[in-house]
């Protein structure tokens, strides 16, 4: 891979061509400190703030915002074989009324700065051999105190059962965590592919199945994440949560929220990031820790999507989350990190 004079993923690039043009990682300013204790799945970290799978490519991409500010570093989800992106635009601005559930419309906005985006790679991975080498470096590459979480997934094949699908996840968390991987996420929700891998947060079954089977197959000082989507109701996320809880230390939620582009995407939803979907993730923090408190439940909650402000941040934290994961802001500021950490400090 190359190192790019760009500062930022450039959206009118392929994924293939920002995977071989991350940014140089020097250049920085010095991150503010954040005070209090934090910890991202029980392990110990000097600040509130990391970057969910999606924006960090690769280890160059993770090294590029390891400094600038954020210390949890998710590694794009990766898979048991090689898978292409889809074609772009992989990354598209939108606008429109926020978003309070699935299923409504948005349309292309006029400006490349708008605050919103459709998101559209299909989850591709590099081929196991490449990027568990890449995992390695990621991880030689990190100081202390900032912690390296890889994301995966399951490549479903035709006839394949839930069993099939759960085996392929540990086989790619046992491979995360042979690689560096300090925590390892299995990704139950991408709203962007069409294959049995997509939705399968929406099961409890499922989700027990596949968490137990991550569980056996890592080490017992590697945390297990689970990355979901935008529950229907209270009661089918209550039969998750309850399912997955003697396996998984923690919930990341919410993966995006879907939404058709007009005019794009052949009439199909894809996901929705960025201030669009602000309110409604909030809301949905909120849910999830009222039953995880109701169930006694020992997981912990990372809050994602939609936070796009220093106090987007401090409203999940109010709310009880752990740890707040930011993709869209940094990925339109690069230096939105830094930003929220100075004021925090100046507040303070």
């Amino acid at each position: 891979m190359s190192v790019s004079t760009i500062d930022r993923y450039d959206i009118a690039q392929s994924y293939e061509w920002n995977y071989q043009h991350a940014p140089m990682a020097d250049g920085a300013e010095r991150a503010a400190e954040v005070p209090g204790e934090w910890t991202f799945c029980a392990l110990r970290v000097v600040s509130p703030l990391g970057m969910p799978a999606g924006p960090l490519l690769n280890s160059a991409w993770i090294h590029y915002y390891a400094a600038r500010g954020f210390d949890v570093l998710t590694y794009m989800t990766v898979r048991s074989r090689f898978r292409a992106s889809f074609d772009p635009p992989n990354l598209l601005p939108v606008e429109g009324a926020p978003l309070m559930g699935e299923g409504s419309e948005l349309e292309q906005a006029a400006t490349a700065a708008a605050q919103s985006w459709a998101i559209s790679f299909g989850m591709p991975s590099r081929d196991p051999a490449e990027w568990r080498v890449d995992v390695e470096r990621a991880r030689r590459g990190l100081g202390a105190r900032k912690v390296l979480s890889v994301s995966v997934v399951a490549s479903p094949e035709v006839g394949w059962t839930i069993g099939d699908i759960a085996e392929d996840f540990a086989q790619c968390a046992e491979w995360a965590a042979s690689s560096g991987a300090q925590v390892v996420e299995a990704n139950l929700s991408c709203p962007n592919v069409c294959t049995k891998e997509s939705d399968l947060c929406l099961s409890g079954e499922a989700s027990g199945e596949i968490a137990a089977a991550v569980r056996a197959r890592l080490p017992r000082e590697i945390p297990l994440a689970l990355k979901v989507g935008l529950f229907h109701n209270e009661e089918q996320a209550d039969e998750v949560l309850r399912a997955v809880s003697p396996h998984a230390q923690a919930i990341c939620a919410v993966n995006s929220i879907t939404a058709r582009v007009a005019g794009h995407f052949g009439g199909l939803r894809r996901g929705i990031g960025g201030a669009a979907i602000t309110a409604r993730c909030l809301e949905e923090t909120w849910m999830l820790l009222r039953l995880i408190c109701a169930a006694g439940s020992p997981l912990r909650l990372v809050a994602v999507g939609g936070v796009m402000s220093g106090q987007d941040v401090r409203d999940r934290l109010a709310a009880g989350v752990e740890h707040v994961h930011l993709a869209t802001a940094p990925m339109l500021d690069p230096n939105a990190g830094l930003r929220i950490r100075r004021e925090w400090s100046r507040a303070v």
